[in-house]
Protein backbone atom coordinates (compact mmCIF):
# COMPACT_ATOMS: atom_id res chain seq x y z
CA UNK A 1 0.00 0.00 0.00
CA UNK A 2 1.11 3.03 -0.64
CA UNK A 3 0.51 6.56 1.56
CA UNK A 4 -0.73 10.03 1.19
CA UNK A 5 2.65 11.41 0.73
CA UNK A 6 3.89 8.97 -2.08
CA UNK A 7 0.36 9.55 -4.13
CA UNK A 8 1.39 13.09 -3.52
CA UNK A 9 5.17 12.82 -4.61
CA UNK A 10 4.25 11.32 -7.67
CA UNK A 11 1.56 13.75 -8.83
CA UNK A 12 4.48 16.18 -8.20
CA UNK A 13 6.71 14.35 -10.94
CA UNK A 14 4.43 14.67 -13.52
CA UNK A 15 4.50 17.48 -15.82
CA UNK A 16 1.99 20.05 -15.96
CA UNK A 17 0.58 20.96 -18.96
CA UNK A 18 -0.92 24.79 -19.63
CA UNK A 19 -4.62 25.50 -18.81
CA UNK A 20 -6.53 27.25 -21.68
CA UNK A 21 -9.76 28.91 -20.61
CA UNK A 22 -12.05 30.57 -24.30
CA UNK A 23 -15.09 33.39 -23.21
CA UNK A 24 -16.21 35.57 -25.25
CA UNK A 25 -16.72 39.03 -24.61
CA UNK A 26 -20.48 39.75 -25.18
CA UNK A 27 -20.92 43.19 -23.10
CA UNK A 28 -19.10 45.95 -22.72
CA UNK A 29 -20.30 47.99 -19.87
CA UNK A 30 -21.22 51.94 -21.49
CA UNK A 31 -20.29 54.04 -18.27
CA UNK A 32 -17.19 52.27 -17.98
CA UNK A 33 -16.01 52.81 -20.96
CA UNK A 34 -17.09 57.04 -21.23
CA UNK A 35 -15.14 57.14 -17.99
CA UNK A 36 -12.51 55.16 -19.25
CA UNK A 37 -12.54 56.85 -22.77
CA UNK A 38 -12.67 60.53 -20.97
CA UNK A 39 -9.82 59.86 -18.07
CA UNK A 40 -7.97 58.89 -21.62
CA UNK A 41 -8.47 61.81 -23.85
CA UNK A 42 -7.95 64.20 -20.43
CA UNK A 43 -4.46 62.72 -20.36
CA UNK A 44 -3.81 63.24 -24.08
CA UNK A 45 -5.24 66.97 -23.35
CA UNK A 46 -2.59 67.45 -20.32
CA UNK A 47 -0.13 66.03 -22.75
CA UNK A 48 -0.93 68.62 -25.82
CA UNK A 49 -0.84 71.59 -23.68
CA UNK A 50 2.50 70.45 -22.40
CA UNK A 51 3.91 69.98 -25.70
CA UNK A 52 3.00 72.46 -27.29
CA UNK A 53 4.04 74.88 -24.22
CA UNK A 54 7.73 73.36 -24.42
CA UNK A 55 7.98 73.59 -28.34
CA UNK A 56 6.70 77.20 -27.81
CA UNK A 57 9.32 77.86 -25.30
CA UNK A 58 12.10 76.18 -27.30
CA UNK A 59 11.54 77.98 -30.80
CA UNK A 60 11.50 81.04 -28.64
CA UNK A 61 15.26 80.95 -26.74
CA UNK A 62 16.58 79.33 -29.46
CA UNK A 63 15.90 82.58 -31.62
CA UNK A 64 14.08 81.01 -34.40
CA UNK A 65 11.24 83.44 -33.90
CA UNK A 66 13.70 86.14 -34.08
CA UNK A 67 15.21 84.44 -37.56
CA UNK A 68 11.47 84.00 -38.90
CA UNK A 69 10.77 88.09 -37.97
CA UNK A 70 13.70 88.76 -40.15
CA UNK A 71 12.90 87.05 -43.36
CA UNK A 72 9.34 88.41 -42.85
CA UNK A 73 10.71 92.18 -42.72
CA UNK A 74 12.97 91.55 -45.48
CA UNK A 75 9.87 90.13 -47.62
CA UNK A 76 7.23 92.36 -46.71
CA UNK A 77 9.15 95.77 -45.84
CA UNK A 78 7.68 95.90 -42.48
CA UNK A 79 9.67 96.97 -40.04
CA UNK A 80 7.50 96.68 -36.90
CA UNK A 81 6.17 92.88 -37.64
CA UNK A 82 7.26 89.98 -34.87
CA UNK A 83 6.19 86.45 -34.98
CA UNK A 84 5.67 86.30 -31.57
CA UNK A 85 2.84 89.17 -31.39
CA UNK A 86 0.43 87.00 -33.42
CA UNK A 87 1.84 83.52 -32.05
CA UNK A 88 3.10 84.50 -28.24
CA UNK A 89 3.19 81.66 -25.28
CA UNK A 90 -0.58 83.17 -24.39
CA UNK A 91 -3.01 83.00 -27.87
CA UNK A 92 -0.82 79.26 -28.25
CA UNK A 93 -1.56 77.91 -24.56
CA UNK A 94 -5.21 79.03 -25.46
CA UNK A 95 -5.33 77.83 -28.64
CA UNK A 96 -3.62 74.52 -27.06
CA UNK A 97 -6.09 74.73 -24.15
CA UNK A 98 -9.15 75.18 -26.44
CA UNK A 99 -7.87 72.30 -28.53
CA UNK A 100 -7.66 69.68 -25.74
CA UNK A 101 -10.79 70.80 -24.42
CA UNK A 102 -12.21 69.99 -28.01
CA UNK A 103 -10.61 66.53 -27.89
CA UNK A 104 -11.25 65.45 -25.23
CA UNK A 105 -15.24 65.75 -25.41
CA UNK A 106 -14.95 64.38 -29.02
CA UNK A 107 -13.30 61.38 -27.89
CA UNK A 108 -15.35 60.76 -24.80
CA UNK A 109 -18.32 60.70 -27.10
CA UNK A 110 -16.49 58.82 -29.83
CA UNK A 111 -15.64 56.12 -27.10
CA UNK A 112 -19.65 56.30 -25.70
CA UNK A 113 -20.59 55.16 -29.74
CA UNK A 114 -17.65 53.33 -29.71
CA UNK A 115 -19.27 51.03 -26.88
CA UNK A 116 -23.01 50.90 -27.83
CA UNK A 117 -21.82 50.18 -31.49
CA UNK A 118 -20.13 46.68 -30.15
CA UNK A 119 -23.26 46.24 -27.92
CA UNK A 120 -25.50 46.47 -30.70
CA UNK A 121 -22.90 44.13 -32.77
CA UNK A 122 -22.96 41.14 -30.44
CA UNK A 123 -26.36 40.43 -31.04
CA UNK A 124 -25.55 39.80 -34.88
CA UNK A 125 -21.51 38.65 -34.72
CA UNK A 126 -21.93 36.64 -30.97
CA UNK A 127 -18.79 38.61 -29.52
CA UNK A 128 -15.25 38.60 -29.98
CA UNK A 129 -13.92 34.88 -28.71
CA UNK A 130 -10.90 35.34 -25.86
CA UNK A 131 -8.49 32.75 -25.17
CA UNK A 132 -6.58 33.05 -22.08
CA UNK A 133 -3.85 30.16 -20.95
CA UNK A 134 -2.42 30.18 -17.25
CA UNK A 135 1.18 29.35 -17.88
Amino acid sequence: MSSVAEKLQRKESRSTTAKQVRLKLVYIDFWSVVKFSFLVWLCLGVVLVVASTLVWIVLNSTGIFGNIDELLRDMLGDDQFTITDSFGLSQVLLFSFVVAVLNTVIGTILGAIAALLYNLSVRFTGGILVGFQNN
